[in-house]
């Protein structure tokens, strides 16, 4: 008997749900072109709305749900948008600008061609939003009351917050800059040892070693990412024994990034052809470091790879 009245209690309840389903998220507003300028909107279910076109200049969308709305070209100068879900919703083109995006949650948002001006986006969260053609400038990323601190780029407001109020997240990115190693190189699996090698006794000399084993063909995904990590590297070891896609990713980073390369190269090895082409043009690709086996990579690698690579970086960061 309990049984049937727990799975009446269930039924009601799940009756409740879809009478509140129906009533609040099946129903869509056709909201287009209409004057809501100024109107109190506070907490307003909105799933789906169109809205596209709609004056909102001045409204309180304070805790607004607005996923999947439709605000294309919408006007929302100095709207209330504090706390709002604005997921997937589409803004192309609205204008945004003086908005109030406190705490505001944009996942897949499209705002491409939209105005963000002056938009006030502490506590902001931004996943995977579309801002081709976006007008950015001057978006306030402190609480109020703070010293005002603006970026022009919504996707990275986060970061910069987190940058400037983490000391933690600092501390990481100063020790990448300063330790992180790129290894570069096609370690096949009678290769690995000398991988599993060189990368140990990087951090026996303090360093951050970050492998990129070129295991699959080269791409455009490939060399972005390469190209990212070295940014974010000390210096580069590239290991030439068997180059596989390496000659590829070096032309992608060496002409436009001055970090330090130094090649290294199994004895009896050769270079591929168009090394010269960068050793012979760029001061920051050194010299190939020739080594007889792994022992000898082990035993050369402070004096024949890192004081040369930490030599060229020191006269990099000078000029």
């Amino acid at each position: 008997m309990a049984n049937q009245e727990h799975l009446d209690i269930l039924k009601q309840g799940v009756d409740t749900w879809n009478k509140w389903k129906r009533e609040h998220l099946e129903i869509r507003p056709d909201l287009r072109e209409a004057n809501l300028s100024g109107a109190d909107l506070t907490e307003a279910i909105l799933i789906e709305a169109d809205l596209s076109r709609a004056n909102l200049s001045n409204a309180d969308l304070s805790r607004a749900n607005l996923d999947g709305a439709n605000l294309t070209e919408a006007i929302l100068i100095e709207a209330d948008l504090s706390r709002a879900n604005l997921s997937y919703a589409d803004l192309r083109e609205a204008d945004l600008s003086y908005a109030d995006l406190s705490g505001a949650t944009l996942v897949e948002t499209n705002l491409s061609g939209a105005t963000l001006t002056e938009c006030y986006i502490y506590g902001i969260s931004v996943w995977n939003v579309q801002l081709v053609g976006a007008k950015q400038d001057n978006l306030a990323i402190t609480q109020k009351g703070e010293p005002t601190i603006t970026v022009d780029n919504l996707e990275v407001a986060q970061f910069i917050y987190l940058l400037l109020n983490n000391p933690k997240i600092r501390d990481v990115i100063d020790t990448i800059a300063k330790k992180a190693i790129l290894i570069l190189g096609r370690f096949t699996p009678e290769r690995k040892a000398v991988l599993d090698a060189l990368r140990e006794a990087l951090r026996t000399h303090g360093y951050l070693p970050i492998l990129f084993d070129f295991e699959k063909p080269s791409s455009r995904n490939m060399t972005e990412t390469v190209r990212t990590l070295a940014h974010l590297s000390r210096f580069i070891i590239a290991d030439l024994t068997d180059p596989s896609s390496i000659p590829q990713e070096l032309y992608a980073i060496v002409p436009t990034l001055a970090i330090p390369v130094r090649p290294v190269l199994l004895e009896g090895k050769k270079e591929y052809a168009m090394l010269i082409d960068l050793l012979s043009t760029y001061h920051w690709m050194l010299p190939i470091h020739f080594y007889k086996d792994q022992a000898d990579l082990l035993t050369t690698l402070k004096e024949e790879v890192i004081d040369p690579a930490e030599q060229k970086a020191q006269e990099l960061a000078k000029r």
